[in-house]
């Protein structure tokens, strides 16, 4: 007769325990809450070499309109002074300033403002694009030519869960998205000088 009573009374125990509650109900929100956190972390790092690409490409091209950097500028030395206005955030190897592969600076000359490129130039290959640079030139114009300055850095994500789906540039040969592609533009005309 007691073992019964003590098999209820055992049950009712069980049922009412909170004990390890605490620790489920973590484990269940943990994910989703760490996920939430990267992906911000991310988004706000991203958008400050965003913002960092915008002022280089800003700054330089300043220079360039004002006669501060010459026309007759090598590529590798306006890549190597490009490289040093982001280098708070990005590090430029040598290999990155003569061979690029996150960084890529399309600087022109045109004869007017609506001869200008308005859009990026993309490859698309099924669902996803990748960056076309077979159009891009180094051609720093003289005094008051007209010229277009476009940078392109491949961002690397970092957070691998969130990555698929903050890009939809993807490597030319297939691989998952791993970075998204901040653009920069300055469309200017040189002063006399």
């Amino acid at each position: 007769m007691q073992r019964p009573m003590l098999q209820k009374a055992l049950s009712g125990k069980l049922i009412r325990s909170r004990d390890g509650a605490t620790a489920i109900e973590f484990a269940l929100l943990a994910l989703p809450y760490f996920l939430v956190v990267f992906a911000i972390i991310e988004t706000f790092i991203a958008l400050m070499g965003e913002q960092l690409f915008v002022n280089a490409t800003d700054t330089m091209a300043r220079k360039l309109r004002t006669g501060q950097i010459s026309s007759t500028i090598t590529r590798e030395d306006f890549r190597r002074a490009f490289c040093q206005e982001v280098s708070v955030l990005v590090t430029c190897s040598e290999d990155e300033i003569k061979t690029p592969s996150k960084l890529y600076i399309d600087l022109r000359q045109f004869n007017s403002f609506a001869d200008m490129p308005a859009a990026i130039p993309l490859i698309k290959t099924g669902d996803y694009y990748d960056l076309n640079t077979s159009t891009f030139g180094f051609k720093p114009g003289g005094s008051g030519t007209i010229n277009m300055l476009r940078s392109y850095y491949r961002w690397q994500v970092m957070t691998d869960l969130i990555r698929p789906y903050l890009t939809k540039i993807r490597p030319a040969d297939g691989s998952m998205p791993s970075h998204f592609l901040i653009v920069a533009t300055d469309a200017y005309r040189n002063e006399s000088y």
